[in-house]
């Protein structure tokens, strides 16, 4: 509260941060924390958000910072065991390790399971990179270094940080937003030499036709955007792809 005018505000200066008038806070940043018997309601405030998300880039920079050359694998948690498109994941797995690649993926079931089983298999280095969900769906058995993130962004950081390109196969949301997540990176040139195969060419038809026929044909993206990614259906062709891309 300010007294007569002209009076100054009562302030109060907690490191980098002012705060001045119904906003100054009782007591003092060490006594608070030094004061066992204190609130713990701090851990859920922003100011606590921001040193998880800076432990959770310190955590997959430490794990991954030796990794070697990479490439990041995507497509749903819910393809079946069974199913041609987790036979192809696990021919792709292999192939990347065998070509001297380590496997990255969301470390879950599905196609990532399959791609972590075939990386594991060929004596590949196999990465899982997990989320916190409210459907809880683990790390899997074929992962040799897992990573568990709280936050989406920091995860799809290191998807991109640590791989030389993105395979994807088959997939719901979360791998369209991966997807375009890269495209549009690649496109801005905020990454370079980073090659994006679709597996797939009858599962990806009708999103390619659409992007082909409204985004690039009303103008909400230029024809050579097309040329940011590729599509097929053999997987040698898919892995040469990357390889090539990334000089390997």
């Amino acid at each position: 509260m300010t007294g007569k005018s002209g009076d100054e505000p009562k302030e109060q200066r907690l490191g980098p941060v002012v705060r001045r008038r119904g906003q100054v806070q009782p007591g003092t940043t060490d006594q608070r924390l030094l004061d066992t018997a204190g609130p713990s309601d701090f851990i859920h405030q922003d100011p606590w958000r921001v040193m998880r998300i800076q432990s959770e880039f310190v955590e997959g920079f430490g794990a991954l910072a030796e990794l070697g050359p990479a490439i990041s694998v995507f497509g749903s948690a819910r393809t079946p065991a069974d199913s041609p498109e987790y036979d192809k994941g696990v021919r792709i797995g292999r192939a990347l390790a065998e070509a001297g690649l380590a496997v990255i993926t969301g470390g879950g079931p599905g196609a990532m399971e399959a791609a972590n089983k075939g990386a594991l298999e060929a004596g590949g280095t196999s990465v899982g990179l997990g989320i916190e969900l409210p459907f809880e769906q683990g790390m899997n058995r074929y992962v040799d270094i897992g990573v568990n993130f709280r936050y989406f962004f920091v995860r799809k950081t290191m998807f991109v940080k640590y791989a030389s390109g993105f395979v994807v196969l088959p997939g719901g949301l979360g791998t369209m937003d991966e997807l375009f997540e890269a495209l549009t990176l690649v496109q801005t040139r905020k990454v370079t030499r980073f090659p994006i195969v679709l597996v797939g060419s009858d599962y990806w038809k009708g999103l390619v036709d659409w992007v082909r026929g409204s985004v690039v044909a009303e103008g909400k993206a230029s024809e050579r955007d097309m040329d940011l990614f590729h599509v097929t259906d053999d997987v040698d062709e898919a892995v040469a792809l990357v390889t090539k891309e990334v000089g390997i």
